[in-house]
């Protein structure tokens, strides 16, 4: 694979980390799949793993789940490879013109265009064979996200409102996971994936708070710019939706409220961003997203910790 140009680092990727070693061939390809930039693998993967967890509320656990969570893991970080690098053929021109953007592969020529479906088509077929480990019913849930990755990188030219695609689309892995898990979608995954597209509109509008300007000159959209100076309160109400139907959610699942309770710890650190959060400051905008990785851990090991009061 031919580059045109020398590596750039991203100008929001991490200070350093084993991309930034990797053999300098490779590197832009690393990038292109966000491997120097993990909280994207987390917020795709955890979704799933709450989702395992929230299924075996009231029945218990086993070596399966653990083989579930390991799948979806890697499915993770197979289809948010391929899914940036989706996003960034279609958005390269774009891309370029945002000062945050301007350094990923394609934009700065690190990376050829053909090279970039090559890659994509790679990574792809790595997530194919992740699908194919997993039971039936997961496989035909799995397939449903096929749209909505497809159609992703299009919302910010056609509405202010793509967080809410991304919501869709970002945590569908908990539908995959309690598919997985329970054999079947019920209530309680289908209430947790509501939620869970509330979150993703929370810290996705923080997370968008960063390029508010220069997606203004270029005339991408975003909820970060249509909520503007009120985006603090939305943020607040999109959380605490989501608390809401997480906590709704575990007590589907185990029809006790020690099962809803669960969900609190989440909830605490949702409260805690929206406290925090401050639109015009992009550093703590970027480090309120990051923490969402903690966010997503609180959930699944809530839920997982329940079958631990039910059992004493």
């Amino acid at each position: 694979m031919i580059t045109r140009s020398e590596d750039r680092r991203v100008q929001d990727s991490l200070p350093q980390s084993w991309v930034d070693r990797a053999p300098r061939a490779i590197r832009p390809y690393l990038r292109l799949a966000r491997y120097d930039r993990p909280a994207g693998f987390w917020l795709l993967g955890l979704p799933g793993w709450a989702g395992i967890a929230l299924a075996g509320i009231g029945r218990g656990y086993g070596a399966a789940d653990l083989l579930w969570a390991l799948l979806i893991a890697l499915g993770a970080v197979a289809m948010r490879g391929a899914g940036c690098t989706y996003n960034d053929i279609v958005d390269r021109d774009l891309d370029a013109q945002v000062a945050r953007t301007a350094d990923r592969p394609l934009a700065a020529g690190t990376v050829t265009l053909r090279a970039a479906w090559a890659f994509l088509l790679a990574q792809c077929l790595a997530g194919l064979a992740v699908l194919l480990l997993l039971p039936l019913p997961a496989q035909i849930v799995a397939l449903g996200s096929i749209p909505l990755v497809a159609g992703y990188p299009f919302m910010k030219r056609l509405t202010w409102w793509p967080q809410a695609w991304l919501g869709l689309t970002f945590n569908w892995a908990a539908l995959v996971g309690f598919a997985a898990a329970s054999g079947t979608l019920g209530a309680p995954g289908l209430i947790l994936y509501a939620g869970l597209v509330f979150w993703t509109l929370g810290y996705d509008t923080i997370y968008a708070c960063q390029d508010k300007e220069d997606d203004a000159l270029v005339g991408v959209k975003s909820t970060a710019r249509l909520f503007g100076a009120h985006a603090p309160l939305w943020v607040a109400a999109f959380y605490a939706v989501c608390a809401i139907a997480a906590a709704a959610a575990g007590y589907a699942a185990g029809l006790s409220w020690i099962a809803a309770l669960a969900a609190l710890p989440f909830a605490a650190h949702l409260g805690w961003q929206a406290a925090r959060f401050r639109p015009d400051d992009g550093a703590l905008c970027l480090g309120l997203f990051k923490s969402n990785r903690e966010a997503g851990l609180l959930l699944a090991a809530g839920y997982a910790s329940v079958q631990l009061f039910l059992l004493a």
